[in-house]
């Protein structure tokens, strides 16, 4: 008979031999459940994928490129893109040192290189760091255009996504031009024919090895690399890219070779130093009025001169520096203008970086004495002369008296001695003799628009104006009498050349008759020659003229140099006092070291020749054109 099987122990497990089939079973399940997870993790990151019509947007801000009077580079505002350029038309090497440096197995892989990811994730896990990335160029399009830079998992398997759709959507060729003329390349340019005309001043249909190198150096770290930035790091990275290309078989070691000896020569940006941001800032804020609404990118051209810009950030900055803090001058403004308004230098502040409030635009204060140049341009219009003799002497009104700088007073004296003296008594009483009104009217002519109070102390620039219109004002009297509107632009038109705006007019016409104009500008001389502004002075003729508000808070110089035209301010921003400083101090200082500076090739006159060159006794007399 057959035995009986053994009874099992009770509390004993029956012992289990797995097979290859069980094996088999449990890894098909395994496969299954984890094609499920798959397929829910890519169906819930799928359904939140961004809308794929986004592809043909550009989300930005037209770019604005303001140029200097010389055409150089002033700033760049916005984001700058250039016309589509298609792959076929760049020169090969360009694509090639794309490819050599971000995905040589472009056109291998289907959007995902699984060897690249591999190597990658090896190099990290030996550097212990992440030093490698694994993306596809087909990758970075699809995060460039439809995704954040965030790390996340979700953005990762998004990034997958959307490169697998990229890939059945477009062409290889397709996808790399769209990726070149989108990705960023630093200094605010987004493309390569943009980075390439901003960098090497040419299209990228017609750069070099050595160029090509250094534009695709910069995918890296476009912001760090930016040869605008730096050169040196954007060159060095360049050469890397030049040896992956050996290395790919993309160009010889001789080539390489040439273009390592001749690296990319960037476009050189004349600094004019950073104040000039200030008048960057200023013209900005004009640009939309004068080219209406367009999405094209902008191309300014302005009016100011880099060398008077130098020249008016070297003074400022020097004078301040030996002065103002012992003086108690936190802030100094300069604007200078041609005969005809259009600004050749413009600094807002001591400092751009620490405050970018334009004091010789937004800021209104009072200008003091040099606001006399309406009250005596009025007189001369009402029938006065400079040989006019008026009274220096104590004047009430309402129970006011004005009283000079000095503390004195002159008895009779001449309209000329009155201007070269800044007469504060004088001022207020052929204010009061020609009336207040007849001022105001004037100053209104001459583009003064800040609010005027015509009351009596009106003659001593107690009202505040700004610094831009009060130059442009005594712009007029070297633009024969037209008036003068400060002006920054000339022309504005787009990328393909098109004109928007070119200034055509000529500002508000005449303002001053001839007499009038030549009287003032000779009684303009007499301050510098033997006035309130002999600070000023300087081996050729200049005019000019101090102010100096209540308690030391305002310090002005406004002169006039053959066609330049400059006013100075200095104060400080809560109206604190200075340590007594007036119009013809630091303000006349500086002003003359600036127009030292900005008129390198003035000299005095020469005397006819056979005139007498030895000094001659002055003949003292108020007659117009004497010296």
């Amino acid at each position: 008979m057959p035995k009986k099987p053994a009874r099992r122990k009770k509390g004993s497990t029956p012992s289990r031999r797995f097979g290859i089939g069980s094996v088999i079973k449990w890894l098909v399940v395994g496969a299954i459940w984890s094609a499920i997870a798959l397929a829910g993790l890519v169906g819930y990151y799928a359904y939140d994928l961004p809308n794929v019509d986004r592809l043909g947007d550009r989300q930005r801000t037209p770019s604005v490129t303001i140029l200097a009077k010389n055409g150089s580079v002033l700033a760049r505002f916005g984001d700058l893109y250039g016309p589509p350029v298609d792959v076929a038309a760049m020169p090969p090497h360009l694509p090639r040192a794309v490819l050599a440096i971000e995905d040589r197995r472009f056109y291998q892989h289907f959007g995902l290189d699984p060897l690249a990811l591999l190597r990658a994730s090896i190099a990290n896990l030996k550097a212990g760091r992440v030093v490698q990335g694994g993306s596809t160029i087909t990758q970075q399009l699809a995060k460039t255009i439809f995704l954040t830079p965030a790390r996340t998992l979700k953005r990762k398997v998004q990034e997958l996504l959307l490169a697998l759709w990229l890939e059945q959507k477009f062409t290889k060729d397709e996808i790399l031009t769209i990726y070149l003329n989108r990705v960023y390349l630093g200094a605010g340019a987004f493309g390569v024919e943009a980075a390439s005309r901003r960098y090497f001043d040419k299209s990228a249909r017609d750069i070099g090895l050595a160029e090509a190198a250094m534009l695709a150096g910069l995918l890296q770290a476009p912001t760090r690399l930016a040869p605008s930035r730096n050169l040196a790091a954007s060159r060095e990275r360049a050469r890397v890219v030049l040896r992956a290309m050996v290395r790919n078989g993309f160009v010889d070691a001789a080539a390489e070779a040439r273009a390592v000896k001749q690296p990319a020569t960037t476009v050189e940006v004349r600094n004019v130093g950073t104040g000039s941001r200030y008048f960057a800032d200023w013209v900005l804020d004009q640009v939309r009025d004068f080219a209406g609404p367009t999405a094209a990118d902008l191309i300014v051209q302005s009016t100011l001169d880099p060398l008077v810009q130098r020249a008016a950030n070297s003074a400022i900055t020097s004078v301040l520096k030996a002065e103002g803090d012992r003086r108690r001058v936190g802030q100094a403004a300069l604007a200078a203008l041609s005969p005809n308004g259009s600004v050749r230098a413009m600094v807002g502040g001591r400092e751009y970086a620490h405050s970018q409030f334009n004091r010789a635009v937004q800021s209104l204060r009072q200008p003091g004495s040099a606001f006399k140049l309406f009250v005596y341009l009025a007189a001369l219009e009402e029938g006065f002369s400079p040989d006019s003799v008026i009274d220096d002497a104590p004047i009430t009104i309402g129970g006011w008296t004005p009283r000079n700088y000095d503390g004195k007073y002159h008895g009779r004296v001449t309209l000329q001695t009155a201007v070269a003296r800044s007469l504060n008594s004088v001022a207020v009483r052929i204010g009061e003799s020609i009336g207040r009104e007849k001022v105001v009217r004037l100053a209104r002519r001459l583009g003064i628009t800040a609010k005027l109070r015509a009351d009596p102390s009106l003659a001593l620039g107690t009202s505040e104006i700004s610094l831009i219109e009060l130059t442009a004002a005594y712009a007029s009297l070297t633009n024969h009498g037209l008036g003068v509107w400060a002006y920054g632009i000339e022309e504005i038109r787009t990328r393909d050349g098109t004109v928007l705006y070119r200034r055509s007019g000529s500002g508000p016409g005449a303002v001053l008759d001839e007499r009038t104009r030549r009287e003032m500008l000779a009684m303009l001389r007499s301050v510098i020659s033997r006035g309130t502004g002999r600070a000023a002075s300087l081996p050729w003729p200049v005019a000019g003229k101090t102010g100096t508000s209540q308690d030391f808070r305002d310090a002005w110089f406004v002169g006039i140099s053959g066609d330049l035209v400059a006013g100075v301010w200095m104060g400080n921003d809560n109206g604190a006092a200075m340590d007594k400083v007036t119009g013809g101090g630091m303000p006349a200082r500086l002003w003359a070291q600036f127009v030292r500076a900005a008129q390198p090739g003035k000299r005095a006159p020469r005397p006819p020749i056979g005139q007498r060159t030895r000094p001659r006794k002055r003949r003292r007399c108020h007659a117009v054109g004497c010296r």
